[in-house]
């Protein structure tokens, strides 16, 4: 019996300490912030608890079916990050590229009576939130890893998609928890600060995004370049 919840609780903390680092819940809170700055705070509720429970279902899924289902498609992972940063960057410039009255608010956007519908919100919660902003290719690329380890020996082969399930869903509590009061922080900064501290969000955003293109694009090129010189 100890054995087995020593394993259990020792993948636990194998796939927590892994996801962690990559989907970093206070790191992208203030991204959250940039791309619902025109949400009300009900909106902002529902759309941090839509992200969380997305993140858990990607993210399973990427674990259980990722690998299976891009063999299937004959795509690799190097042509994942490269899509996934290039979605990723695009949506940073795009709110590099948004006029200072999309960052509005809690007052501005309370007046405001023409609200998104609540399949609007669930739609936006998926994307672009969690994919690729939350959940991207680098952590999609960490779950189909961990997936591997499904088909270990004995208890290993139990006990890893138990600890694993359980790791995710704290994963994926703690993203809703950051961003679902990510908001106190807009109101501290107040409008001037607001815009100033969500135009940075964005570049950092864009940043990613081209972070994750070229470590694609890194690995296509040195196999291309390594092919080329066989010939």
């Amino acid at each position: 019996m100890l054995q087995t919840l020593t394993l259990f609780f020792g993948n636990m903390l194998l796939v927590f300490g892994a996801l962690m680092p990559i989907l970093n819940p206070p790191g992208h809170a203030p991204i959250f912030l940039s791309m619902t700055a025109n949400y009300n705070s009900e909106e902002r509720t529902i759309l941090a608890r839509r992200v969380g429970i997305y993140s858990f279902v990607l993210l399973l899924v990427s674990m259980f079916i990722g690998s299976y289902v891009l063999e299937f498609f004959g795509v690799s992972l190097p042509i994942v990050r490269v899509g996934g940063g290039l979605l990723v960057a695009t949506a940073g410039w795009r709110l590099m590229s948004a006029s200072d009255e999309v960052y509005k608010t809690e007052e501005m956007v309370e007046i405001n009576q023409n609200r998104p519908s609540n399949e609007e919100l669930r739609q936006r919660a998926f994307y672009p939130l969690t994919f690729p902003i939350t959940v991207g290719p680098g952590a999609i690329t960490v779950a189909i890893a961990l997936g591997a380890g499904f088909n270990g020996p004995g208890l290993q082969k139990f006990s890893m998609p138990l600890a694993s399930l359980t790791a995710v869903a704290i994963t994926s509590y703690s993203l809703y928890l950051c961003y679902r009061h990510a908001e106190r922080l807009l109101k501290l900064l107040g409008t001037t600060g607001s815009i100033i501290f969500l135009r940075l969000s964005a570049f950092i955003l864009l940043c990613i995004g081209i972070q994750i293109f070229w470590d694609g694009f890194s690995v296509l090129f040195g196999e291309l370049l390594a092919q080329y010189l066989k010939l």
